[in-house]
Formats: structure tokens, sequence, C-alpha cells
């Protein structure tokens, strides 16, 4: 059991930050995204998700966009294969979902994933909850990429990434498939 005084010492050690603090006002919302996305963070470099890390330089100027480096799990037909995932939070982060793709020169070749970068994956809209996390989501896509059987793009992939929104959250998703 901690003394008072070791109580005190334990409650001065706080997590490094690895951003500038930014003026973001009184705000209540932003407060709470920003609490919120903190102890995120620091789970996320404590324990991620296996095959997963998080790119630390993707942190130092800003904590509402995120890159989170990624390897296709053993056994599966991504093993061994890098890719990178980006998340941006906007400032009703937890209660609105994070905009999440894959980015950079390696986009898995997925039935549920477009050429673009686009996920199609539910809890990325409509069955976001403010219970779920990085980690969360993290482990859906871990997981949808792992299931996978046969490499192949949606069959709608050229004109989706034609005619798309540049952000996934603005597009209206038919989720239909739950297999590959």
């Amino acid at each position: 059991m901690l003394s008072p005084r070791g109580l005190t010492r334990a409650r001065q050690l706080r997590p490094l930050r690895l951003w500038p603090r930014r003026p973001w006002g009184d705000g209540s919302i932003m407060a709470s995204m920003q609490k919120r996305l903190q102890k995120e963070l620091l789970a996320l470099q404590n324990d991620p998700p296996p095959g997963m890390t998080l790119n630390e330089k993707s942190v130092q100027n800003s904590i509402t966009q995120w890159i989170v480096d990624m390897e296709g799990a053993p056994g599966t037909l991504y093993e061994g294969e890098k890719f990178q995932l980006l998340f941006k939070f906007s400032s009703r982060y937890p209660f609105d979902s994070p905009q999440v793709m894959f980015t950079g020169e390696n986009i898995p070749v997925h039935p549920h994933v477009y050429s673009n970068g686009h996920i199609c994956l539910s809890i990325l809209t409509e069955d976001w909850s403010p219970a779920l996390s990085v980690q969360s989501v993290c482990l859906s896509i871990i997981s949808m990429l792992s299931s996978c059987k046969e490499k192949r793009r949606p069959p709608d992939n050229s004109f989706y990434v034609r005619t798309c929104n540049k952000n996934p959250k603005k597009t209206k998703w038919w989720y239909h498939d739950d297999t590959c």
C-alpha cells in the first residue's frame, strides 16, 4: 500500500506528450476528445494489437491524425505484407467515428478495400459506438484481412474510386456481404 506521500508521487508521473499543446479553449467536447485520444494513444503505444505499431512521427504535430503501421498476420494471404492505416479524429470523437482508411504505397487487395484505401466496414460508420476504440478498430481490420480467402477488389472498385468523396465517411455503404 502506498503512503499518502507515495500516492502524491505516483500522481505526479504524467505520460510524455508527443505533440504540442494547443489552445483548444474550454469546450467540453474538445476537452473530452483530447482526453480520450491521449488515453487511446497510450494504450496503442503500450499494448498494440498484434502486427500493429503506432507511427510516432505521425502524432508529433497533431493528436487528431495518426498513422498506424500494420503487418499482415502470419498464416494469412497478407502474411509479411506491410500496410498503413490513417486515422483522422473529429472534435466529436468518440461520439463520432474516426475516419479510417489505408494509405501509402501498398493498399491491400481485398473485397472490402477499395484501391483508394477506403474500407467498407460497418463499425466505421453506422455501427460505430463510443465504447469502441482505435484498438478495437485495428483488431476488426486485422480480422477482416485475416479471414479473406481470395485477394480481389470490390466489384464496383473502378466506378467507386472515380466517383466517391475523399472522405469515406460520406459514403452511404451497403453492407451485404459478411464473407470474403
